[in-house]
């Protein structure tokens, strides 16, 4: 027979080992929406020729020389420009970044940080150095199209400020645009957190950007 003090340890044991599995996911389901610096990294590398996946279509000349000259013009981009943007990078690898702001407001919030850093280690590995990435501002569907523009432009700007000047990113390697609430990545709830989002897309590699 088993002694009461045994049942008695072992019993504990369990509840320990129980304990310390409820705690391991409910930090996990936490942390759930945080991206690390590998997973950010992979969501940028340009796929691979392979039997599933179909490889992304090569940059052309003409967008080359595009996003060369918005990359180093020290205006706003256009409205023209911005769709421009948008259309090449719907053919490039890219990946949503849940990065938080105070409401109304391009102050990032207190638990931004985390993943702003994951993003800044990602851009300055050895993999994406020197890529030039679009930093594209996202907002939910409240308010008005004019003042949904300038925040989601305020809020792209954020994030270049914080990597230049965390991880000295070169500001020309970092191309910001705004798209207020068009786009929606949550098209049934447009007014859900994940439609308030930094989209971060390669759009063009480090020997396509020397071009």
């Amino acid at each position: 027979m088993i002694s009461r003090r045994t049942y008695l340890s072992t019993t504990m044991a369990l509840a320990l080992f129980a304990g310390g599995f409820v705690m391991t996911a409910a930090y996990e389901a936490a942390v759930a929406g945080e991206l690390s610096p590998q997973q950010i990294i992979n969501g940028l590398k340009p796929r691979t020729r392979s039997l599933s996946v179909a490889p992304r279509p090569a940059l052309s000349e003409a967008d080359a020389a595009f996003i060369h000259r918005v990359r180093t013009q020290s205006r706003a981009l256009s409205r023209a420009d911005r769709d421009q943007m948008a259309e090449i990078a719907a053919k490039r690898p890219k990946i949503d970044v849940e990065i938080n702001f105070d409401l109304n407001s391009a102050d990032l919030a207190p638990g931004a940080e985390p993943q702003l850093n994951s993003l800044g280690k990602a851009l300055t590995s050895p993999e994406l150095q020197g890529t030039v990435v679009m930093l594209g501002g996202h907002t939910d569907a409240k308010g008005t199209d004019d003042y949904n523009q300038k925040l989601s432009e305020r809020r792209a700007e954020t994030v270049k400020r914080f990597l230049v000047e965390n991880y000295k990113v070169a500001p020309d390697l970092l191309v910001t645009s705004g798209y207020g609430k068009d786009g929606l990545k949550n098209t049934a709830d447009p007014f859900a957190a994940e439609n308030r989002r930094v989209e971060i897309v390669n759009m063009a590699e480090k020997e396509q950007s020397a071009k």
